[in-house]
């Protein structure tokens, strides 16, 4: 499955993030929605949510998460091969990694933007892990980063509760020792209706005969119930078989870095893989579901706390809107 060049490997060798400043708290929704900081913590684990101004934009959060992870590789933009965005919620349709790759000033640096929702930083890891492996690329920035309040409806409590704004990168370098060390990744578009963010087609008459459709994106809307019963079937089987893949047991793992959706999810896949709660990464309380950027916002925070430590081993799982999910086993640093 994995295509790879003898004696190349990959590390994962930096960590950044970045958050908009203004904050919005389970008492501040409370005034927008009827709801309370009980009802959605009891449910969610969410206490709030960080909220983009209309200044910011995916390509300013993006490129501050990028420059802390540069440095902390030890790079320079200059150093960098190609940059991935996964990002479901693009300043511009036609794609913002160039944007960030202009703002690096990372000249020789390819760009694109991969979306795969909640899962796009996962799928990102493996596809950049591919350019390194066959030799073509050996310095690549990953990051995830998304702006959801622009797309959540502020009067549906179903939705409104859960979002918040984000970004996380990590460097990938070329190693001698392959530091991923075994992923899984899954698609099914028959569940699509389950959570979107789906166009809506305005029909435009042009000329005789001919009609076109112009229109917008319709806000998130999500079955909660049916994307939860999702998430804690498939995730758990995903991870396990990252693990098969990698030759590891759950006893092998230092550290669960779940996308950071709902703290029943996390305990509950917790919960069915035997792992120790001690050893399930958090932080939703402060920031809500941030999308792509949820993981390696997440995995900065215990970088820079101290808490991961160059060699633990860490399984890492996306999961949401496609729908889509998957899971990377890897270890931390050269």
């Amino acid at each position: 499955m994995n295509l790879k060049q003898p004696g190349i490997g990959i590390a994962i060798t930096g960590s950044g993030s970045a958050a908009p400043v203004h904050s919005l708290d389970n008492q501040g929704l409370s005034q927008l929605v009827e709801t309370s900081d009980e009802w959605i913590t009891s449910r969610t684990g969410i206490r709030e949510r960080r909220l983009a101004a209309p200044t910011d934009s995916v390509t300013t959060i993006a490129s501050e998460a990028a420059r802390g992870a540069i440095a902390m590789a030890g790079l320079t933009p200059a150093d960098l091969d190609l940059i991935i965005l996964a990002t479901s919620t693009a300043d511009d349709l036609f794609g913002s990694a160039s944007q960030i790759q202009g703002e690096l000033g990372a000249q020789k640096a390819v760009a694109f933007d991969l979306t795969a929702a909640c899962s796009g930083f996962v799928f990102g890891l493996v596809t950049a892990a591919q350019f390194i492996r066959t030799g073509v690329y050996q310095n690549i920035l990953l990051i995830g980063a998304d702006i959801l309040s622009r797309w959540v409806d502020w009067s549906d409590r179903r939705t409104c509760i859960l979002f918040g704004d984000g970004a996380g990168a990590v460097v990938l370098q070329a190693n001698d020792r392959d530091r991923l060390l075994g992923f899984e990744l899954r698609s099914d578009g028959t569940q699509n209706k389950y959570l979107n963010l789906a166009y809506v087609p305005q029909p435009k008459p042009l000329i005789d005969g001919v009609t076109i459709a112009q229109g917008g994106f319709h806000p998130i809307t999500m079955n909660g119930q049916e994307v939860y019963r999702f998430a804690v079937r498939r995730v758990p089987e995903v991870i396990e078989k990252a693990l098969f893949r990698a030759n590891l047991s759950t006893e092998d793992v230092d550290w669960l870095l779940l996308h950071q959706a709902n703290q029943r999810i996390l305990d509950a896949v917790g919960d069915r893989l035997q792992i120790p709660a001690d050893k399930i990464i958090s932080n939703l309380a402060k920031y809500g579901n941030t999308s792509a950027a949820s993981i390696p916002l997440a995995l900065d925070e215990e970088v820079r706390q101290g808490h991961i430590q160059c060699g633990d081993t860490i399984v890492a799982s996306g999961f949401g809107a496609g729908l889509t999910w998957g899971a990377a086993v890897f270890q931390w640093g050269r």
